[in-house]
């Protein structure tokens, strides 16, 4: 018996060697550096928005209707009567959390371009503003990121003031997307969220409107300074009506991120672009950045470039129920003129050259 043990003992030895050897002549797989690690992070945080801007409201509008069709019907049913029930809440202030606002996966997204947020000059809690952003880009990655997170700190560069980033009002008619947003401090680009911010949730709101709209998108692409603001007078106009002061924001390397083919005006492309806009309210450019894996392939990851965005200085704007087109101009020239101002005093810190101007169709 003893020996039938020492036998089998042998094995067991002689496996476990052999098992070992095995490992040892395996080729040994490098574990992955913090930083790589770090940067497939920031990669994922930025496309989860990216997606998110894109599909979420297609997708969970398709799954909220298969869900219908199902057993679970009810849980469908639920939400709907919930989203009637609460359709006006983003025209009355939103439903911002200070929790989502601060989510870690924001600070990734900011690392992976960097995205910076600076500060010119401090702005009075006792007052209201209108920020009016530029340029529009193609996702606004900085506007998002300074305005409707906490990434950049604005909380803390701007004590007292409540930011609200104003997006399209086609959006919170989408499930679970509309919630997604209003979680962040965004609200719908119109005349009712805007005046209720305004005049109705007291003082310290800055409305974040990117002044472009869609119709900029068309025209962003690396290397090009120039925004859509010569005839978008409106935001002008309210700002009058509610005495709101109006604060210019430039955002350097919004630009740079993608690379767009872009129609001249005039050309079928630009014309069939145009009309999609005017229809949707979102325009479809083509456009394209890096590939998941690898920064030499194509696809829509955005390059990671600088993105500083400046908040300048605010233009005081008196109260006048009833303006008069000669006030609203005289104020929009001033707001261009501070703009341009605001630019050319920037430029070459964040890598322009001094004989670059910005140009304002």
């Amino acid at each position: 018996m003893k020996t039938i043990i020492a036998a089998y003992s042998g094995v067991l030895r002689g496996t476990g060697s052999s098992i070992l050897s095995a490992f040892q002549d395996l080729p040994s797989a490098p574990w992955p550096t913090r930083a790589r690690v770090e940067k497939q992070l920031q990669i994922i945080s930025v496309m989860q928005w990216v997606l998110s801007f894109l599909i979420m409201g297609a997708a969970c509008t398709v799954v909220l209707m298969y869900v219908f069709c199902t057993d679970c019907w009810l849980v469908a049913a639920m939400y709907m009567a919930w989203m009637i029930f609460d359709w006006d809440t983003p025209t009355q202030g939103g439903r911002r959390s200070s929790w989502v606002r601060n989510w870690t996966v924001w600070r990734y997204f900011r690392d992976y371009f960097p995205i910076r947020l600076i500060k010119t000059h401090n702005l009075l809690p006792s007052r209201n503003y209108i920020f009016g952003y530029h340029p529009h880009g193609i996702f606004c990655f900085g506007a998002f990121c300074n305005f409707g997170t906490e990434a950049t700190g604005f909380g803390k560069k701007f004590p007292g003031i409540r930011p609200s980033l104003a997006t399209l009002a086609g959006n919170f008619r989408l499930p679970l997307l509309r919630d997604y947003l209003m979680s962040g401090g965004i609200c719908p680009v119109n005349r009712d969220s805007i005046d209720y911010i305004l005049s109705r949730n007291g003082t310290g709101n800055a409305v974040v409107i990117v002044v472009g709209g869609a119709a900029e998108s068309l025209d962003c692409a690396p290397g090009m300074n120039s925004v859509t603001l010569k005839n978008r007078k409106g935001f002008v106009k309210l700002a009058l009506q509610q005495g709101a002061d109006l604060v210019p924001v430039y955002s350097f390397g919004e630009n740079e991120v993608y690379k767009q083919l872009i129609f001249e005006k005039g050309s079928w492309g630009r014309l069939v672009q145009t009309r999609f806009q005017k229809l949707m309210g979102f325009a479809p450019c083509l456009f394209h950045g890096c590939g998941l894996f690898s920064a030499d392939s194509r696809g829509i990851v955005p390059y990671s470039k600088p993105i500083n965005t400046v908040v300048g200085e605010p233009i005081t704007i008196p109260r006048i129920e009833n303006p008069s087109q000669e006030e609203v101009d005289q104020y929009h020239t001033m707001y261009i003129s501070s703009l341009l101002k605001l630019f050319d005093r920037y430029k070459t810190r964040f890598g322009l050259a001094e004989s670059d101007h910005l140009v304002i169709h």
